[in-house]
């Protein structure tokens, strides 16, 4: 008999079967899909992703231009171009290492470099992420190698570019950098300027504003010309593409667009001038610091100085110097903190700041023309004849000519010529006494600040230089501005009792400054009407007012710029003299002026500096003037004239004007008209016929520069 127990199915049977079915159709669903991806991605999407892993193979690399030169009058470089090695690191490559292969490579590299490595680690980091040091940080893109030292010996170079086993991602590569030549020993720092590194926040407003002229490892324009022509100098950077593999060496060229070379600048300044310039205000400064002022019982500070030679009938700069000054070539390649610091040290005299048209001085008796011109126009003649005592009182104290000494009764011409004091005291107490004795009313008219003003002082004269210093014309409305900035400081140190530190002098100017500091006084318009007190104007300021006097009344916006020229010789932009206004002035004043300051020369206070001098060959007008700052000793001017040029000089805390310059000033006429004892002989003069050349440079396309051509004057 058969058993019906082994006949029934299995629970356990059936249950293994299902799982193997849905085991099954679970496999087979994840091949379909695999499969399905697998088909898109090679067949249906393959030659888009072929060409992404081929664009990862390539990499962009960014070619710094080659800055314009700039050259002077003649084509003499005055900055050029050098090249020098540079080490960059592959920061793509770099990230792939360990942490430990990555510090033994930045060691290595430290230790060839004689770097720290902190330093560099410092440079390779990004801007704006984590751990960024402004100024320190890269800018640029983070697929591009990161330079992290500049100017490198070519022996340090070749330590790494022959052992690329030892320094994967270390570059070396030859860039170039900023040269100045110096000819004639000329530093011209001040005008020319320097470069460094881009900003953050100005990289960001270059990519805003569409410009692509800059990327984040380019150098831009800081100061003097440099700045403001960089948009011309700087060039257009070109961009190479490479191949290159995993471990980030580079297989080949893919492309490459070349980078277009800066423009060059042709400027005003003649180095064989800016030559003479320099060095005789440096000698002046070297004399003053060893002569004994009279008044103090001290040697003269001569703490710092400024000299412009200027084109009176263009306004184009054909020298300019400051004192103390830097050599431009310590920007070259990174500047150190203390470097930096040294720059605008105030012990070293903060050699940064270019006194010639940031430096700003009380003007001293050089003052006096202008306010002659403005007496002149406004009720005094000609044939005007007052007093020239030995002092004036106003108020309770006595106002002094310089030495004291009295001359009797002068014209204005006479008074210029012994620069009286005690004159021009009473021109400037008069208007004060006529038209604003109420010394609270700051609406009051003064024919003498006006024609100041109209004489462009008080503002900036449009100079192509950045930073240019405006001056100030200490009038009431500028003394009632600066009671209200000043009050609290002032009444706060009068409204508590007298300390040790506090001397009798601060105490007591204290409590009359806060009662009536805003007070415009006789004395005020007084020291005004000398060039004393808080007016204060630069150097350029001052050439420029007596440009116009010899030019018949026309103010020229100062120029440095002559023209911009392409790399292939082209001109592309002539930079012209651009006029900042006309003086209106009573037809003969200026001649008037002019013949009185002829008399400064021949027998008034800079006679004694040009005694021998041919002056009815080069006929020098001139002003002197010492201004007096409380505190200081006194600040010297000379101011001076042909009908071909301006030459102004000052040396602060350097004595009387023409004790001071007066030597100085005669060497640069001597230079710049071929003067030898009494005679004149153009041909040893620095600019032949005694006007610079209106025709430019000439550029070969070799790269040669022949000197102009003489022309007519402009």
């Amino acid at each position: 008999m058969t058993s019906t127990k082994s006949a029934r199915p299995q629970p356990g049977g059936t249950r293994s079967r299902l799982r193997l079915v849905v085991i099954q159709a679970l496999v087979f669903s994840l091949l379909a899909t695999l499969g399905a991806r697998l088909y898109y991605l090679q067949v249906i999407s393959g030659e888009d992703y072929q060409g992404q892993a081929a664009s990862q193979s390539i990499r962009d690399i960014v070619v710094q231009p080659q800055r314009g030169l700039i050259v002077d009058d003649m084509g003499r470089p005055l900055v050029t171009n050098r090249l020098t090695y540079v080490t960059s690191i592959d920061t793509t490559l770099l990230n792939r290492f360990e942490k430990r292969e990555r510090r033994a490579l930045v060691r290595r590299v430290a230790r060839v470099l004689d770097l720290r490595p902190a330093r560099i680690e410092r440079a390779l980091v990004l801007c704006g992420t984590e751990g960024a040091v402004a100024g320190r940080c890269w800018n640029g893109s983070p697929y591009q190698p990161v330079p992290i030292a500049e100017n490198i010996s070519q022996e340090q170079a070749l330590r790494i570019s022959e052992q690329p086993e030892d320094f994967p991602g270390v570059l070396v590569e030859q860039q170039s950098v900023r040269e100045y030549p110096s000819p004639y020993g000329i530093n011209a720092a001040h005008v020319l300027g320097y470069l460094s590194p881009i900003t953050a926040d100005e990289l960001d407003a270059a990519k805003a504003a569409g410009d692509s002229s800059v990327n984040g490892a380019s150098v831009v324009g800081r100061a003097g010309v440099e700045k403001t022509y960089d948009d011309w100098l700087r060039g257009q950077p070109g961009y190479q593409q490479v191949a290159v593999n995993s471990k980030g060496q580079v297989l080949g060229d893919v492309s490459d667009i070349a980078a277009q070379p800066g423009d060059t600048l042709v400027t005003s300044i003649d180095a064989k001038v800016q030559s003479v310039v320099e060095k005789q205000l440096h000698e002046m400064i070297s004399i003053a610091r060893a002569t004994r002022d009279p008044v103090t019982k001290r040697d003269f500070e001569a703490d710092s100085g400024a000299a412009v030679v200027m084109e009176v009938d263009t306004g184009r700069i054909v020298a300019m110097a400051s004192q103390p000054t830097y050599d431009p070539s310590v920007w070259v390649g990174g500047i150190t903190s203390q470097q930096l610091a040294d720059l605008y040290s105030e012990a070293a005299g903060t050699p940064l700041l270019a006194r010639s048209f940031q430096g700003q001085f009380a003007p001293g008796s050089t003052w006096k023309p202008f306010m002659t011109a403005g007496a002149l126009s406004n009720g005094y003649g000609t044939d005007t004849v007052l007093g020239c005592p030995s002092a004036v009182r106003i108020g309770n104290r006595d106002f002094h000519n310089h030495e004291s000494a009295a001359y009797g009764s002068v014209t204005f011409a006479r008074a210029l010529e012994v620069s009286c004091n005690t004159f021009f005291f009473q021109i400037g107490m008069r208007y004060w006494a006529q038209l604003g004795s109420d010394p609270t009313d700051v609406n009051a008219k003064d024919p003498l600040v006006a024609e100041a003003k109209a004489f462009g002082f008080g503002s900036p004269t449009g100079v192509d230089l950045p930073g240019e210093a405006s001056g100030r014309i200490a009038d009431r409305k500028w003394k009632r501005a600066y009671y209200r900035s000043m009050k609290d400081y002032y009444c706060g140190i009068s409204a508590k009792p007298q300390d040790a530190d506090t001397s009798d002098f601060v105490y007591r100017f204290a409590r009359e400054f806060c009662l009536e500091g805003y007070y415009y006084r006789q004395g005020d318009a007084a020291n005004f009407a000398i060039g004393q007190g808080d007016t204060l104007v630069t150097p350029l300021q001052l050439a420029r007012g007596y440009a116009a006097i010899a030019n018949g009344g026309t103010l020229w916006e100062p120029r440095i710029g002559k023209a911009v020229v392409s790399p292939a010789g082209k001109v592309i932009k002539r930079i012209k003299p651009s006029k900042a206004g006309e003086l209106d002035l009573p037809a003969g004043m200026l001649d008037y002026i002019d013949e009185a300051l002829k008399g400064v020369s021949r027998q008034g206070t800079m006679s004694w500096k040009l005694g021998g001098f041919p002056l009815d060959q080069v006929q020098i007008r001139a002003k002197t003037g010492s201004a007096e700052v409380y505190g200081k000793q006194s600040t010297g001017w000379v101011a001076s004239y042909t009908d071909d040029y301006v030459v102004v000089m000052m040396i602060s805390q350097g004595g009387t004007g023409s004790g001071s310059t007066g030597d100085g000033v005669r060497a640069i006429w001597e230079a710049l008209y071929g003067v030898d004892g009494d005679q004149v002989d153009p041909s040893n003069a620095l600019i032949p016929g005694t006007t610079p050349p209106a025709a430019l440079p000439e550029f070969g396309r070799d790269g040669s520069i022949l000197p102009p051509a003489r022309e007519e004057k402009e």
